[in-house]
């Protein structure tokens, strides 16, 4: 079993940032792709980010794409959402999770098995 804390998250104004955290324990997340994803009222849950195990290669959707930067730090087991250039549209409860071992897709949240509480990211236009 691992157990997923995410933190970080608050009340910003429209073109600040937050760093959002992911710490596991339990197990170590080290082998495993880690995503994020969030949830506004009223919507699905929505890909944001992911990152690979091996090669670090990451994963963005459009939306986010080149506002957001996802990182991990295995030695830690702890995942970490950077988030710059905040919108209103950016506000929800996000969410981190661990992708299952067999899975290929990693944008939708069926393919991931293990999640945080989540975090309320509100941002104020």
């Amino acid at each position: 079993q691992v157990q997923l804390a995410e933190s970080g998250g608050g009340l910003v104004q429209a073109g600040g940032s937050l760093r959002l955290s992911c710490a596991a324990s339990g197990r170590t997340i080290s082998n495993y792709f880690m995503g994020w994803f969030r949830q506004a009222p009223g919507k699905e849950r929505e890909f944001v980010a992911a990152i690979g195990w091996s090669d670090g290669s990451t994963f963005y959707a459009d939306s986010v794409k080149s506002r957001f930067t996802i990182s991990r730090d295995n030695a830690e087991n702890t995942v970490y959402l950077q988030m710059s250039s905040l919108k209103f549209e950016d506000t929800a409860v996000y969410y981190c999770a661990r992708r299952k071992p067999l899975s290929s897709n990693v944008r939708h949240y069926l393919d991931y098995d293990y999640w945080g509480q989540g975090t309320r990211v509100t941002v104020s236009s």
